[in-house]
């Protein structure tokens, strides 16, 4: 991708500020800067990223990815496209193997058929500096980074934030018309905000021990795979997930109080032994179930980790936050630009607040399953290998295809509701665990259809809005396009007469945000048209 060309600076003023370099920044940062928005990013550490904490891209995340011309470079990032994304189940490496999800190879045909895109495994260790080196390309973009944000007031018409360099105590006041906090839970903006979070608060307190050895797949049977869970006589205890598909790999133990963790205990009862290995870091954590009480005040946003923090079973942490920042992102493009209505950025919460409450729960529920998988002795695991039928274990292998229908749940919804979304009074289609169905009801995010070879009708979204007509005979959408064109609205249109895509979008004119979502859908252009572009830019009265 080329450079963008920044728009809406001023000598004084920053339209964007950004509190905190993690991914959510960093895709917020992205999306403004291929919109021309010029934005400061700001991080108190340093950019590297030493302990991989998250592990993996979600679909979604990799449509975003695609858009930003670096899904390829992604994929190559983290994990062989050879190796299979198998999770294993046993009770230790050295004992038999009690289940197996198979989960084909990267380098496998795409095995969803919603998406262009598949998810990817790519701990943070790569994923983060990958999304760096892409910011660094957009003229808009400014990462800064051992510069952190201290403080900040406010006024009617901007932010003014006070920074410390990291490396010189010196501080700088800087001036924005916006402030995003993705700075985490323990982040300045919340706090400063005063925003309460609810939830169920701690639900775990776990151990992530990360760990190199590069021989440690030699010395089993178990073959590569992506998880191997641990189950023995107290349950499922632990997951190892490996992170390079080489040598390095992190063990999650679920819960251990303990101030001080026998780190090498657990690694000989992950093994079955002791075995040849490096620890690199020892960490405990607490694995959390909050959502903030609102999601911004004024000129201020949080989005991330500061909004909502979640268990990281089912990859919906990073996921939910990444989508936050694409939902912010065009509405403060649209503000900065002039287009945006004065409704348009409080549309953010109760667009994006309800998908974060629903993502944590299914989060905490799909970790509690987990946990919650039977305990399983020698013996049984023994009489299993035999091939002999035991109850527990066959409980356990009926039991785990629950688990992976995550990918399938972080399409299960829209907007509804939503101030800037034109409903026309359908039903959603019905949730099931391992099914999706694409629907252009409005605030759902619009169907994925190839057009033609290697380009998805996703690929068609990300600037402006996008009125697609579909269909052989689509009808005149001039009254739209001027209204729109009057309001400075961005609008491009774009016919598509193949059936496939007429089918899978249902009604013959559909509107599509910038994120991606629908805004609104009609059988023609509509009794008011400038009612419908008011509303979509959050201008209705």
């Amino acid at each position: 991708m080329g450079r963008a060309p920044a728009r809406g600076g001023g000598d004084a003023v920053l339209p964007v500020l950004i509190a905190g370099a993690g991914p959510v920044g960093l895709a917020l940062a992205i999306e403004l800067g291929r919109l021309g928005i010029d934005c400061m990013v700001v991080e108190k550490r340093d950019g590297t990223v030493p302990v991989p904490k998250m592990s993996q891209v979600s679909a979604r995340g990799m449509e975003f990815c695609r858009r930003w011309g670096i899904a390829g470079t992604v994929r190559r990032a983290g994990w062989p496209a050879h190796l299979p994304g198998d999770v294993v189940y046993q009770r230790s490496f050295l004992g038999p193997e009690l289940a197996r999800l198979r989960i084909p190879a990267y380098a496998a045909p795409d095995r969803l058929p919603f998406t262009p895109e598949s998810p990817c495994h790519c701990p943070q260790i790569f994923f983060d500096p990958i999304l760096a080196a892409h910011a660094k390309t957009l003229t808009p973009v400014r990462l800064r980074y051992r510069i952190g944000l201290e403080s900040f007031s406010r006024d009617e018409s901007a932010v003014h934030a006070v920074l410390r360099d990291g490396r010189t105590g010196a501080t700088e006041t800087v001036t924005a018309r916006y402030l995003v906090g993705c700075d985490g839970p323990g982040g300045v903006v919340r706090d400063a905000l005063g925003i309460g979070l609810g939830g169920l608060g701690v639900v775990a307190h776990s151990i992530n021990i990360f760990f190199r050895s590069a021989g440690m797949v030699t010395l089993h049977d178990k073959g590569w795979a992506r998880f191997h869970r641990s189950i023995d006589e107290t349950g499922c205890w632990s997951e190892m997930i490996a992170i390079d598909g080489r040598e390095l790999w992190r063990l999650s133990v679920f819960d251990d109080p303990s101030p001080e963790p026998d780190a090498e205990g657990y690694l000989r009862r992950l093994f079955g032994a002791p075995f040849p290995h490096e620890i690199i870091n020892v960490q405990c954590w607490e694995r959390r179930d909050y959502v903030a009480e609102c999601y911004g005040d004024g000129r201020v946003f949080i989005a991330g980790d500061a909004a909502h923090q979640n268990s990281p079973t089912g990859g919906y942490g990073m996921h939910t936050g990444v989508e936050d920042a694409m939902n912010l992102a065009w509405k403060l493009a649209a503000m900065i630009d002039g287009w945006g209505g004065p409704r348009l950025l409080a549309s953010y919460e109760p667009e994006r607040r309800p998908v974060a409450r629903r993502n944590v729960h299914l989060a905490t529920e799909a970790f509690r399953a987990i946990t919650a998988l039977p305990a399983v002795t020698a013996a049984a695991a023994d009489r299993a290998a035999r091939g002999e039928p035991d109850p527990a274990v066959e409980h356990l292998r009926n039991s785990i295809h629950a688990l992976s229908g995550s990918e399938y749940q972080k399409f299960q919804y829209a907007y509804e509701g939503s101030p800037v979304c034109i409903t026309d009074g359908t039903r959603a289609p019905p949730v099931e665990a391992m099914h999706y169905t694409p629907t252009t009801r409005a605030g759902s995010r619009a169907p994925h259809v190839w057009i033609g070879e290697g380009r998805s009708t996703l690929d068609l979204f990300g600037t402006g809005f996008t009125l697609l007509q579909l269909g052989a005979s689509p009808p005149d959408t001039q009254a739209l396009r001027a209204a729109a064109k009057d309001r400075g609205v961005p609008l491009t249109e774009v016919a598509l007469a193949d059936p496939a895509i007429a089918a899978a979008y249902e009604l013959p004119l559909v509107l599509v945000r910038p994120d991606g979502h629908v805004a609104w859908r009609g059988y023609n252009c509509a009794d008011d048209p400038a009612q419908v572009i008011d509303r979509v830019r959050g201008a209705d009265t």
